[in-house]
């Protein structure tokens, strides 16, 4: 019986010509990195938790609040996850996922730096310790400002003239007080603050920087501002490229050459006193500067280059109109963004907001963070619409339990909901390519799409949710 039972010497040879046929076995099961493959750890009943521990893939910190709503130290997913399950801790914001400690601790931190690439369209973020980097991201703030305050103006003016006994009202005109902002301007300067804001809540921030613009038109224009440091410094005409070159889409004025040599071209020739400001300045391939020799654009046959030279950028304008009072506001430090990519070339690093504002926090050699995309949407609390017959304007003024924008919970999935109809009683939602129809009975809200959204990664599969309404 015992003979029986002995087995035969295994042959593990295998020919060298054998097809590779796959195994059930999860291949990477067989290298050392065993315990940070997907899948092959138990999952968490909040799906929050895992989107930012290694089962995703991502490398985020958990931000950690304190029983006196103080930021701490952030910690790695996996002790948030346990914190969680003890009950330690409780989940108070899911944007971004942010837990607070139920029990007493210290207040040990270390130095954190905020570095803010501010833009008229997108704001860069990044907050650096001396080891790593605890968050960062890009932002994308609204642009369909100016367009919703013409169409409110058209409202207001049907509604306006339809009231034959209102008395005109000549002195109704804009503010022009000083330190008064144009309204788009005034909304993207509170989102640059609220931005900051809400990362000193979650994150023991001691400083900000923040790039307050890309270039110093008011050094470029009258350069004897700064002295002859500047003039004379590393930084000589550094600035000056970099702003042709954004200018001016890094192409050829004359001859829409790119990907070329591109040279700092006078419109008007030095040799006819032609001055070394920006708005006698554009860029050239060598071909066009040496064809060009001392005419002027005119004479050269391009008058509109000259229109083009004069037009400033649009970021750059925004930026030094409202760049010292987001700095008074924030009490934060500033720096320019040609200094900036002096840096991030100098790291190696390609060019995203991210990567500026991870420089402009001082980062170098740090341990990196995943980036967030943070989109911007309008909060519509309170609608002014044309009614069914196509005029008379009629105000919504109770707010829908749903908007787009919002995430809910159907069965066991996460949606984003993108429709609301019937008087808010159904929702459109959608996952992917899938969209369906409920109503609003039958979904439960996870959180409001209004303001600033942090990406967040769902995992569909996962159920028991805590429902995070108020955050």
């Amino acid at each position: 019986m015992k003979e029986k039972q002995k087995l035969d010497r295994r042959d593990t040879y295998t020919p060298a010509d054998a097809p590779q046929v796959r195994g059930n076995c999860d291949h990477a099961l067989n290298r050392e990195e065993t315990l940070s493959v997907h899948g092959l750890k138990t999952p968490s009943n909040n799906p929050d938790v895992d989107i930012q521990s290694g089962m995703t893939g991502q490398d985020l910190r958990v931000p950690v609040i304190n029983m006196r709503n103080e930021p701490l130290m952030p910690t790695s997913p996996g002790k948030a996850r346990r914190l969680l399950k003890h009950n330690r801790a409780r989940v108070i914001s899911s944007n971004p996922f942010t837990i607070q400690l139920l029990y007493a601790t210290g207040e040990t931190k270390q130095p954190a730096t905020l570095g803010i690439d501010a833009g008229y369209k997108h704001i860069g973020f990044s907050v650096v310790t001396e080891k790593r980097e605890l968050i960062s991201g890009e932002a994308v703030m609204r642009t369909d400002m100016p367009k919703l305050n013409v169409e409110k103006s058209m409202y207001r003016r049907n509604r306006r003239n339809r009231l034959w006994y209102r008395q005109p009202r000549f002195m109704n005109r804009r503010n022009n007080s000083k330190g008064w902002f144009a309204p788009s301007i005034a909304h993207k300067l509170q989102t640059h603050i609220r931005l900051i804001e809400k990362l000193k809540r979650i994150l023991p921030v001691s400083k900000v920087i923040i790039e307050v613009a890309s270039f110093d038109q008011q050094k470029m224009k009258n350069p004897e501002i700064s002295g002859i440091e500047y003039q004379q410094g590393e930084l000589q005409g550094y600035e000056v490229r970099e702003y042709l070159l954004e200018k001016f889409h890094r192409t050829c004025v004359y001859c829409g050459k790119t990907n070329v040599p591109l040279e700092i071209e006078h419109l008007t020739p030095r040799s006819r006193n032609g001055p070394d400001t920006v708005d006698n300045l554009a860029i050239s391939c060598h071909e066009c500067n040496q064809k060009k020799n001392n005419l002027t654009a005119e004479e050269f046959g391009y008058p509109e280059v000259r229109k083009r030279a004069l037009k400033s950028l649009k970021d750059a304008a925004f930026m030094n109109i409202v760049r010292w009072k987001l700095t008074q506001l924030t009490g934060s430090a500033y720096t320019f963004g040609y200094i900036t990519k002096k840096n991030r070339i100098s790291l190696g690093l390609d060019k995203s907001h991210a990567n500026d504002a991870f420089v402009i926090a001082g980062g170098t050699t740090q341990a990196r963070s995943t980036v967030f995309n943070v989109t911007q949407r309008r909060r519509n609390n309170r609608s002014l619409q044309i009614n069914r017959k196509g005029f008379r304007p009629s105000i919504r003024r109770r707010r829908y339990p749903l908007q787009p924008g919002d995430v809910v919970e159907f069965g066991e999935s996460r949606y984003g909901v993108v429709g609301v109809h019937s008087y808010g009683n159904y929702v459109i939602i959608r996952n992917g390519e899938k969209k369906m129809e409920v109503n609003i009975k039958k979904v439960k809200l996870v959180k409001y799409g209004k303001g600033l959204r942090f990406t967040t990664q769902f995992l569909p599969t996962l159920s028991h949710v805590v429902s995070l309404e108020g955050s």
